[in-house]
């Protein structure tokens, strides 16, 4: 039954109760207006390797931005890109004095050029004060005219460290998996707001793209696969409020293939585990509304499949005392063939949106198994190959 009701709680519970008590709320009343002379100055800083199909698509977007052209600069570190990444990114420097690049050579992975940049160009970029932020985000997302703006207007309030976005994907597919991953992101983007709303204790900003204040900035440790999540729990460890704004959109395409969503589950899965021992301490009640939310929306999430185990053993070992026990381990087994059941349908190209949810669920939750035993033989490197796009 416990295992059942962190299930429950998770999904479907806590997100419940985002809801009611994020009644009559607002996010923050302290915001800069897109005239005030002291907007904060931002660094759009990311690591990019072989993303030569979108980069240009990329830098046009951050370019077109309706922020004020000289608060602003972009700064790019290349990560041993061997196609034609470089060079169009240089084409744009000829064109943008606010734009630098950075080559590296070898595969680093994006935490390790974060790091190197920051420890480049660090301070520098303290020397624009205290109010300087950090935009980080991914060479594939795809910014609005007003993303920039839209993350920048809550740093007015000095209580908040971390602003994340909203990522869409309007081009969504009916196949593969890409309609429920774009489920997902739409759920997570609505609990990660809520979760603002109500104590500014947003779980992890989505790495595609969000706002750190630079000065929270601190070196991401080797190897660690989710700086996004790290980054932000660095900020509300030491007081400072993460909250999610919706009208910060950009926009990523999503994969549609299943074995490359299970790949990017499963390591995403192993950067999980790593923040959960790096971060054990802010499981405990004392430490604000921070061990709440990170116990219902990430912690019980993690161990999803080792609940979905442990129900599956009881019911099994419980079936020989009753028949309604037998019925439910019947149940259970049909439960965990449904993406196999998916996959049969799909070759017949027949689609059922409750079904591919179900069978979503159940991946994802064999994709974070397979990450945790990824974590415990140890995470040799951060370097991550782009999809085809």
């Amino acid at each position: 039954m416990g295992a059942v009701f962190a299930l429950f709680h998770s999904y479907v519970l806590y997100p419940w109760l985002l809801r009611y008590w994020a009644r009559g709320r607002q996010l923050n009343d302290l915001t800069f207006s897109r005239h005030d002379e002291d907007l904060p100055y931002i660094i759009v800083m990311m690591a990019a390797y072989n993303e030569g199909k979108i980069i240009e698509q990329k830098l046009r977007s951050v370019f077109d931005t309706d922020y004020p052209d000289d608060q602003f600069e972009v700064i790019i570190g290349s990560d041993g890109s061997t196609d034609n990444t470089d060079s169009t990114v240089q084409q744009y420097t000829e064109q943008h004095d606010n734009l630098l690049l950075t080559r590296f050579e070898g595969r680093n992975g994006k935490s390790n050029i974060l790091n190197q940049l920051m420890e480049r160009y660090g301070t520098a970029i303290c020397s624009f004060g205290c109010d300087c932020l950090l935009v980080l985000t991914d060479a594939n997302v795809l910014f609005t005219r007003s993303t920039l703006y839209e993350l920048a207007k809550h740093f007015k309030n000095p209580d908040i460290g971390v602003v994340g976005s909203f990522v869409h994907n309007p081009n969504a597919q009916n196949r593969g998996i890409a309609l429920q991953e774009n489920a997902y992101i739409s759920r997570e983007n609505d609990i990660k707001y809520l979760e603002g709303l109500v104590s500014g204790t947003m779980m992890g900003a989505f790495g595609a793209c969000y706002a750190l204040r630079a000065n929270l900035f601190v070196p991401i440790p080797p190897n660690f696969l989710m700086e996004d999540f790290y980054l932000t729990m660095c900020a509300l460890e030491k007081g400072k409020k993460a909250i999610a704004e919706p009208k910060a959109i950009c926009h990523e395409a999503i994969p549609d293939e299943v074995s490359v969503e299970f790949k990017r589950k499963k390591r995403i899965s192993a950067g999980n585990f790593q923040n959960l021992r790096r971060f054990a301490a802010l499981l405990l009640p004392s430490r604000n509304g921070v061990w709440f939310a990170f116990w219902s929306h990430k912690v019980l999430r993690w161990l999803g499949p080792f609940s979905i185990l442990t129900a599956l053993a009881s019911s099994a070992y419980l079936a020989q005392t009753s028949i309604f026990y037998c019925v439910l381990l019947a149940v259970q087994l049909a439960l965990l063939l449904l993406p196999a059941l998916d996959w049969l349908l799909r070759q017949c190209h027949l689609h059922n949106r409750w079904l591919r949810l179900g069978s979503y669920f159940y991946l994802m939750n064999w994709a974070l198994l397979a990450g945790f035993w990824q974590y415990l033989r140890g995470v040799k490197t951060n370097a991550w190959s782009p999809p085809q796009r």
